[in-house]
């Protein structure tokens, strides 16, 4: 199969901003009335505000949104996504296990629906960790499975060293506890900027450009994902990216040093299945083997794609289900050939 996708909008005529909101309102009734939104409210705790001088420091709150697929009482499934993703980016996946499992996909304070830090400094990768501690004891305190997409997978694997009560199964979408810093940097300044779509064309060429990684999907599917990542901007004239632009620069500051999760990976104990595809740059097959030489792995392979599978594809989703249902006692490799749509 070919790795080169067409470009979005190959399919999509969308001559004016109003062509696009009635694609999205087509795109959306796909999952209509099939979950809820909720939010919790966030409290960010005085230390994690290095960038606010001790003495002005106290704790404060934000709202953090969240998406609720299934019936409460169900196993509970926590989708976690990366730096830019939305909730929505899970739509897929927790549309087709709402059957058996509560899933509840979440924004990170900055993105999404949820509100905002006060302070650049106080987006780092231990907030993310206390934002997702915080959401599962608002849940009801676990313990839950998780499955985090490259930064959420980050902060999975930080969770489930530090709190293993909170964590029962993980799911590593694309992502280990190492990640070399050419990777990191590259992507972190791609991301770290304020850009402004003032046509339907510009802004699926830049988003088909981006998704490229993400394998092979339909219009459909990419135009979901840009949609939910974007909104309408009066002040701009455009459509904007749906997340404070302070989080991304304190991406690309952290990213200036891989990122080593090595000792938090020694001390996890709950079984693991990582997501890997192929032709990723975040998740090195090194990584692979050193982390199966520490801890048992049941791995799907996803070919054709990089970083990340967007899980949407019928044959990832029921490969998902069954290492759910396998209680994670499965010890096994795939290789998930793509489904014909």
């Amino acid at each position: 199969m070919s790795s080169r996708l067409p470009e979005m909008g190959d399919a999509l005529q969308l001559r004016n901003w109003y062509d696009y909101l009635r694609q999205a309102e087509e795109t959306m009734a796909r999952f209509a009335g099939h979950y809820v939104l909720a939010h919790f409210d966030y409290e960010h705790p005085a230390r994690l505000q290095p960038g606010t001088p001790r003495r002005m420091r106290k704790p404060y709150r934000v709202r953090l949104s969240y998406a609720a697929w299934g019936e409460p009482g169900q196993p509970l499934l926590v989708c976690c996504g990366g730096v830019v993703n939305t909730a929505m980016r899970f739509a897929w996946l927790a549309d087709a296990l709402r059957d058996g499992y509560r899933v509840v996909c979440f924004d990170w304070a900055g993105r999404g629906n949820s509100g905002w830090l006060f302070d650049e400094a106080d987006y780092s990768l231990d907030s993310y960790v206390e934002q997702v501690r915080q959401l599962i004891e608002h849940l009801g305190g676990g313990p839950v499975t998780l499955l985090g997409s490259s930064l959420g997978g980050s902060v999975g694997i930080a969770l489930a060293a530090r709190r293993p009560r909170l964590i029962e199964r993980l799911i590593l979408n694309d992502i280990g506890p190492f990640i070399p810093k050419a990777r990191r940097a590259r992507r972190a300044q791609a991301l770290a900027r304020h850009y402004v779509f003032r046509e339907p064309a510009d802004l699926l060429r830049r988003i088909g450009a981006a998704q490229r990684n993400f394998g092979p999907a339909g219009d459909d599917v990419r135009f979901h994902l840009s949609y939910h990542q974007t909104r309408w901007s009066e002040a701009d004239g455009g459509r904007i990216y749906r997340h404070d632009v302070r989080a991304l620069q304190a991406y690309r500051h952290d990213a200036a040093s891989s990122l080593d999760q090595w000792a938090l990976w020694a001390r996890v104990r709950c079984p693991v299945l990582v997501i890997h595809g192929l032709l990723s740059d975040a998740l090195l097959p090194a990584t692979l083997r050193r982390m199966g030489a520490h801890h048992p792995l049941d791995v799907m392979h996803v070919p054709d794609t990089g970083h990340t599978p967007i899980l949407h594809d019928a044959n990832q989703i029921h490969w998902v289900r069954q290492w759910l249902e396998s209680s994670g006692e499965m010890t096994v490799d795939w290789c998930v050939l793509h489904a014909r749509r």
